[in-house]
């Protein structure tokens, strides 16, 4: 650290210029700047506060650790300020009065997790805080922070290590010396107890280190021997097989999937978030020393990614919502890449471009619609992928590997049977229940080999086949027969009451069964057009315009609800919803359903229902914004869709603000998440939560 922190970053008086944490954040990064280390003061105090939305900095001991990666800094960056009073970075014991700022430019992730892993360590050590508190001058706390100057332990004085010896290697603790006996030459000591532990948390920086210290602390108090394997952001080293094998215990202290996790199987395991490691790594200790004299052992079955990750005493319901954004992550980039080649293609050869011959077969190189043409079969055939992706990657996420082949075979199903994004929620959800379940059969040792390649792919590929052709693809027939049915009765009933309907159904599923079938009764009617058809396929086109817009304007105007992934999707939500692609907020649904749905559904029946009482009419199946010429009353229509998009966006911003009526309720955490926190003394992190 000899560059990245100096006396002009260090403010041992930091209460007299700040009170909260946003003023101490300004406070140190102001420093920096002058230093010309930070180029946009501003820029990069909001990459702070996004990264302190997603989870609090402070920990126990009254340490806060605000750092973030921003494009507004030149160099990997440490400042230290001391603050008399305290200030709250929301640690559970208090204010923190050793606040470090760090700072690294954007996508360096080594010098970022160096910077931090480094002090992360440090900070377990009692002696080095009690320094920091002493310090009398801004050098002083530099050189300890740099390690130019050692804190002066004093046991190290009194047990110097003897000339020449080799020092254990990182994350390997020696066990405890010998008895007396031993060294009188009486019998030798029986083997020490062997850990291997592996922690990780969600950004792989503080809490990944601060556990693995703290674990091998308390390896050395009891006389274990323990290596520790950080999974950090910037990757790292697996542990030697030969370790792991010869290990008597297995600790997994973590808030994400442990890498490789089956190289552990077979053995006494102590699975357990994070913060447990960080806490009360005795405990652990002794509980996987238990384990180990009572023969428990893990399973040799492969588990789910999902199973894998956090709190082994997650509800269904939060274990769902990571099932299904593990397939929404996949498939967002298959949203956004065929969407706007759809729309490029509409916007360059006209609504008529879906008619266009193969260009495989026709293609003239001078003629734009040609290229238009092009585009839009390019991004087709992307969007095609949307539902078999949604639905391999949900199963993914259930049963790891083996749940790719019938996933993407159900989702493929849904899309034959016009089951949509609904059906491929369901294809994802019956092809990870089923894998899980094969997986759980006793196989013979000498058919494992075969498992995963030829047995699990073809019975599970049968099975959901079956179920998503002859059980789940009957009802969802129906229900589109009979829907499509009420709509053509209602067709000569109030215009506004129409609309109102058409908008809901629009939204409803974002693109899935009712979507379909309310899209597909507005195509209908324009194989013979008539004033009223005509007005029917302006009102689903513009109801179907609402979500996605909405959901770009909320993430724009109240960003602090949503993700930062959130966020970046609102950004080519934008593009989705003036192109007329609804599927463009089916990231945001999946990922808060109860909020996301009902605000779209709202919205959309004010559009539907303004798009009929304004009689504006539409001669094009597709196209949104690219339309307008098409379009008639076209300011009117415009009208409709905004008021529609204001709708929604006012209602989803104040459903997701009512429940983050608690500070646990951090960014990607429900209300209900928030509940979770009063367990973290238990080792236990809310759903959500980022460090």
């Amino acid at each position: 650290m000899t560059d990245m922190i100096t006396a002009d970053l260090v403010d041992l008086e930091l209460d007299l210029s700040a009170e909260t944490k946003e003023a101490a954040a300004r406070s140190l990064a102001e420093r920096m700047a002058a230093l010309g280390r930070v180029t946009d003061l501003e820029g990069f105090l909001a990459d702070v506060a996004a990264r302190e939305a997603q989870m609090p900095t402070g920990l126990d001991g009254g340490i806060g650790i605000p750092h973030c990666r921003s494009a507004h800094v030149t160099e990997p960056t440490l400042a230290f300020g001391r603050s008399a009073r305290g200030i709250d970075f929301g640690a559970p014991d208090g204010p923190a009065d050793l606040i470090f700022l760090i700072a690294a430019p954007a996508g360096a992730d080594d010098a970022h997790l160096t910077i931090l892993s480094s002090l992360a360590r440090q900070l377990m050590d009692t002696e080095f805080t009690d320094a920091l508190r002493g310090a009398e001058d801004a050098e002083a706390a530099a050189a300890l922070i740099r390690g130019d100057a050692a804190p002066g332990r004093a046991d190290a004085a009194a047990d110097p290590q003897p000339e020449g010896a080799v020092p254990p290697a990182e994350g390997a603790v020696p066990p405890a010396a010998v008895s007396e006996t031993a060294a009188e030459g009486s019998e030798p000591a029986a083997e020490p107890f062997r850990i291997v532990a592996v922690t990780s948390c969600p950004t792989g920086i503080a809490h990944t280190y601060m556990a693995a210290e703290a674990l091998e602390a308390a390896a050395r108090e009891a006389g274990v021997e323990l290596t520790v394997e950080t999974q950090g952001s910037a990757g790292f080293t697996r542990l030697d097989p030969a370790v792991i094998a010869a290990a008597d215990g297995v600790i997994f202290a973590h808030d994400v999937p442990v890498r490789d996790k089956p190289r552990f199987a077979g053995k006494p395991t102590v699975d357990v978030a994070v913060k447990a490691g960080v806490n009360r790594p005795a405990e652990l200790i002794a509980e996987v020393r238990e384990k180990a004299a009572r023969g428990e052992t893990t399973s040799d079955a492969p588990t789910a990614p999902v199973d894998e990750a956090g709190d082994s005493e997650d509800g269904y319901g939060t274990k769902l919502r990571k099932w299904l954004m593990s397939g929404v992550s996949y498939m967002v980039p298959f949203v956004a890449a065929g969407g706007l080649l759809i729309a490029l293609g509409f916007a360059i050869g006209g609504w008529k471009i879906d008619k266009a011959p193969s260009v495989a077969e026709h293609f003239i190189w001078t003629d734009h619609t040609s290229w238009a043409a092009l585009l839009f079969q390019i991004g087709g055939l992307a969007f095609a992928f949307l539902v078999p992706v949604l639905a391999g990657y949900i199963a993914y996420g259930m049963a790891d590997r083996p749940g790719l082949v019938p996933g993407f075979v159900g989702g493929s199903v849904a899309v034959t049977i016009n089951a949509g994004f609904l059906g491929g929620l369901a294809a994802g959800l019956i092809a990870g229940a089923v894998v899980m379940g094969i997986q759980r059969i006793r196989i013979p040792a000498v058919l494992r080999g075969i498992m995963p390649v030829v047995v699990i792919p073809l019975i599970s590929s049968a099975v959901v086949g079956f179920l998503m052709f002859l059980v789940v693809g009957k009802p969802i027939a129906s229900l589109q027969s009979a829907l499509t049915d009420w709509l053509e009765g209602l067709s000569g009933a109030n215009a506004v009451i129409l609309g109102v309907i058409i908008g809901l159904m629009m939204c409803f599923d974002l693109g899935g069964p009712l979507n379909k079938v309310a899209y597909a009764f507005a195509v209908g009617g324009l194989a013979h057009p008539t004033d009223g058809s005509l007005k029917v396929m302006a009102a689903a086109m513009a109801a179907g315009m609402v979500p996605p817009l909405a959901m770009a304007l909320a993430t724009t105007v109240r960003g602090k609800l949503f993700t930062k992934a959130e966020r970046e999707n609102g950004k080519a939500a934008w593009f989705l919803g003036a192109s007329f692609i609804t599927e463009g907020a089916i990231p945001f649904a999946a990922a808060d359903p109860l909020r996301v749905i009902p605000a779209s559904m709202a919205g959309g029946a004010v559009t539907g229902a303004l798009s009929m009482a304004f009689g504006c009419t539409l001669r094009a199946p597709h196209g949104g914004v690219f339309v307008v010429p098409l379009i008639g009353r076209p300011l009117l229509y415009l009208v409709a869709i905004a008021a529609g998009v204001c709708v929604t966006t006012a209602v989803v911003v104040l459903l997701k603000g009512a429940r983050k009526t608690t500070p646990a309720a951090a960014d990607g955490a429900t209300a209900d998440d928030a509940t979770d926190t009063a367990k973290d003394d238990a080792g236990q992190v809310p759903a959500g939560a980022a460090l």
